[in-house]
């Protein structure tokens, strides 16, 4: 499994394809384009009008980035909709008319980091509006925390909200707060502290005076232009650092123009005497995809010749390019042939099955009645698939047998793999011994730092060699192309090692670095347990040796690891020379598949590379599409030592690389925020993860695709 940092391509090539733009778009208009009721990004990011938010949600899996300038501020935006009722997003907040005291620049505006949240509470109907319940800026330094409680409902061309909010958003508002009648603590909110970033303030929730906000959005004659009005409940009196802005008006006015599907221009006359400009880019990740167009067709359905092939070269050979198998070995047990293979190609593996099916059919005589495919992943068995010939053949030529292969009457689908190697002909073996290499780019990049945006681009050689099924050399190197790393001074205050923020360090020092270089063997212990062992140049920063070993039972929605490593500081030059610090750093971690919209829950505890102990909490969805979004943050025991951000925490995408291109891949791509790079809870770049090396253990989706399986 790659670093984070490794897995980084660069935004523009695969953030803006899975979001539906291309560069004719950024730069055509479509007369064509819709401004959606409902759906225009605030100034924070997120649904809403301007500065206020309202009880609308995005589609699911929709994502937007958003920019927009309202003097004195810049924000940058991001927002997903991971479930039909959640809304999440981050932003940075360029406050120009502040220094930031960290940064040499002395001309380098103040940057605040902040995440949001919005919950909806109740959908609209006829006669009722929806309600969502928010957070803004939850988790950073709190500058423009609030929470806010907000209801809309449409009224033919209109769309109207009002709502109730508690701090920068209720800032002028004035209402006492009902909830004092509950506790002290919501009497009054204390004031923003940014030396206290990424703390959060439970205890500042819902605390304080209200505020009421509101306004509406109309839907010209023209579909693509919108007009906004809303009431701010802010009076501006109490901004961050105690700078004051001017406010003629409560009231805000904006328009929002569509000029396409995908992009959208915003502005606006705000607080009376300031002028606001914005744009969005917004698309969707549940449904991105491209047509399979350079897949090779399955293989026509044959009948079956009097006798089963003997040249089983040309028989694998097939099943590798059409229906991307690896095949290690195929034996014959009395009617039985069985298939041990590694999927190499499609996400699907029932679409891999109905190809291999068709070949197999077309090469084996009728005394074979059944298809046994034993997948694997180095080595390692995951499960077995097994496919009734007859009834597969019945249902591919008649809709009458249809269903009864679908649910399994004729055919079960998946089973446990055995510890026994199959008996019976070993028809075809190979020990999969071969090298592979690949060229690509890649991105290491630091974002929210005093020292502004850092980035390094480089091209990146990769390569195996697989010396059995259960062991290869793996080997990345990485040739500098362009980097702006000199630009990186300000190394915060710690009095944890430094692990992770001597990256410039590695940066500066070489244009040709070994990133990885290591040995790796996996083994099955028996039905439900695996293990791997590792050794070599492990990332860019530390080489060392290590284990994991992981309880993952037959499609269990549950899964149990534990790792162990020692590791030791590579020298800044990326070769073979070793610095002085070394440590033992390991997890454990539990894997749990919610059954709640797909949402995976991650869990681990254990020794972090600066020795401080604690726990990582990482939440994702994946949708339909492949696409995975998910958050992490991790607490420790480091407490003042961290230093700035408190903790660690980050968002990230993975998504699958034949989202892109017309042609299937199992190969996937990460792109992650992390908003500073710290000591405090980093934790070893392994290269691989049993977790992910048996992702096919589960059954999964495995159903979904059956529709397609006859067109």
């Amino acid at each position: 499994m790659t670093t984070l940092a490794d897995r980084r391509w660069t935004l523009l090539r695969f953030l803006t394809p899975a979001m539906g733009v291309s560069l004719p778009m950024l730069i055509a208009y479509s007369p064509i384009a819709h401004a959606e009721l409902g759906q225009a990004r605030t100034d924070f990011g997120g649904i809403g009008l301007m500065q206020t938010p309202t009880a609308r949600m995005a589609p699911l899996g929709d994502i937007s980035l958003n920019h927009s300038h309202v003097s004195p501020y810049l924000r940058y935006n991001i927002s997903f909709q991971p479930m039909d009722w959640l809304e999440a997003g981050f932003r940075y907040t360029a406050i120009t008319n502040q220094d930031y005291p960290a940064s040499s620049d002395p001309g380098r505006s103040y940057l605040d980091k902040g995440i949001d949240f919005k919950l909806r509470l109740l959908k609209e109907d006829r006669d009722s509006p929806a309600v969502a319940l928010g957070f803004r800026d939850f988790g950073g330094t709190g500058l423009f925390g609030s929470e806010y409680l907000v209801a809309s409902k449409r009224w033919y061309n209109f769309d109207f909200s009002l709502g109730l909010g508690w701090g920068y958003l209720g800032a002028g508002g004035g209402i006492d707060n009902p909830l004092s009648a509950l506790s002290d603590r919501f009497d009054e909110r204390s004031s923003e502290n940014p030396e206290e970033a990424g703390d959060f303030e439970f205890g500042n929730l819902f605390s304080g005076d209200m505020g009421l906000f509101g306004g509406v959005e109309y839907q010209t004659p023209w579909s693509p232009l919108t007009l906004q009005l809303e009431y701010d409940g802010n009076a501006y009196r109490s901004e961050p650092f105690d700078s004051p802005i001017s406010q003629d008006s409560p009231v805000n006015l904006g328009a929002r123009l569509a000029l396409n599907d995908n992009i959208s221009l915003s502005a606006g006359w705000e607080r009376g005497n300031t002028a606001m400009f914005g744009i969005t880019f917004r698309g969707n990740l549940a449904g991105v995809s491209q047509p399979k167009t350079n897949d090779p067709l399955p293989a026509t359905l044959q009948a079956a010749p009097r006798h089963t092939t003997r040249d089983w070269d040309k028989v694998t050979a097939d099943l590798q390019d059409n229906a991307g198998m690896r095949v290690r070995r195929i034996t014959r047990d009395d009617d039985e042939l069985i298939v041990e293979a590694e999927a190499t190609k499609y996400r699907s593996m029932l679409e891999s099955e109905d190809r291999a099916n068709r070949i197999l059919n077309n090469h084996t005589a009728e005394n074979i009645g059944t298809y046994r495919y034993r997948w694997q992943s180095v080595g390692m068995s995951l499960r077995d698939d097994v496919h009734d010939r007859q009834a597969y053949l019945n249902a591919a030529s008649s809709a009458a047998h249809d269903q009864q292969y679908h649910y399994g009457l004729y055919a079960s689908a998946l089973t446990q793999p055995s510890d026994i190697p199959p008996s019976g002909d070993v028809l075809y073996q190979s020990n999969l011994d071969q090298f592979t290499w690949s060229l690509s780019p890649g991105l290491n990049q630091n974002l929210g730092g005093p020292d502004g945006y850092l980035y390094q681009l480089y091209a990146k050689l990769d390569a195996e060699y697989r010396t059995d099924p259960n062991g290869w050399f793996s080997g990345r190197a990485a040739l500098n192309l362009a980097d702006n790393f000199d630009d990186y001074e300000y190394v915060a205050n710690s009095q944890l090692p430094r692990v992770r923020t001597n990256i410039n360090r590695y940066l500066e020092e070489t244009s040709l670095g070994i990133y990885n270089l290591q040995y790796t063997r996996t083994m099955r212990f028996g039905q439900d347990w695996y293990g791997m062992a590792y050794g070599g140049l492990l990332e860019m920063m530390y080489a060392g040796a290590g284990g994991e070993v992981l309880y993952r039972p037959f499609n269990s929605p549950v899964a149990f690891g534990v790792d162990l490593n020692w590791v030791k500081q590579r020298d800044f030059d990326q070769r073979f020379d070793m610095r002085d610090y070394d440590t033992w750093t390991g997890h454990a971690t539990a894997y749990i598949e919610t059954g709640i919209e797909d949402v995976l829950a991650q869990v681990s505890v254990g020794r972090y590379l600066a020795q401080d102990v604690g726990a990582t909490f990482d939440l994702s969805r994946q949708f339909d599409s492949g696409v995975r979004i998910g958050a992490w943050a991790t607490l420790t025991d480091a407490g003042d030592d961290y230093g700035e951000g408190s903790f660690d925490k980050g968002l990230y995408v993975s998504i699958p690389f034949d989202a892109f291109f017309s042609e299937s891949s199992r190969s996937s791509t990460t792109i992650a925020w992390q908003p500073l790079t710290r000591d405090g809870g980093a934790r070893l770049a392994r290269r691989y993860t049993l977790y992910g090396l048996t992702q096919d253990r589960d059954m999964g989706h495995y159903w979904d695709d059956y529709d397609q399986l006859w067109k």
